[in-house]
């Protein structure tokens, strides 16, 4: 059986105050929460319905390209 990818998510807070995340290898996969502790388990459930919609396709699952990092400001 093969191995579920994993996808890089950001998140990152809205000038409202809210939460954004996205994932950069699912193009269109977004969500918004109110509070950092509400987005994961939305963000999960957008992708399930991505990766869902593939599935009953018979679409192949988007592949892993972006990486995650930080760099030194200096």
């Amino acid at each position: 059986m093969s191995q579920s990818p994993e996808y890089a998510f950001v998140i990152e807070q809205a000038e409202d105050g809210g939460y954004w995340a996205y994932l950069p290898d699912l193009p269109g996969c977004t969500t918004t929460a109110d509070s950092i502790e509400a987005i994961e388990p939305q963000l999960r459930e957008a992708v399930a319905l991505y990766l869902s919609y593939h599935r009953e396709r018979g679409l192949p699952l988007p592949e892993v390209h972006a990486r995650v990092g930080t760099l030194s400001a200096a």
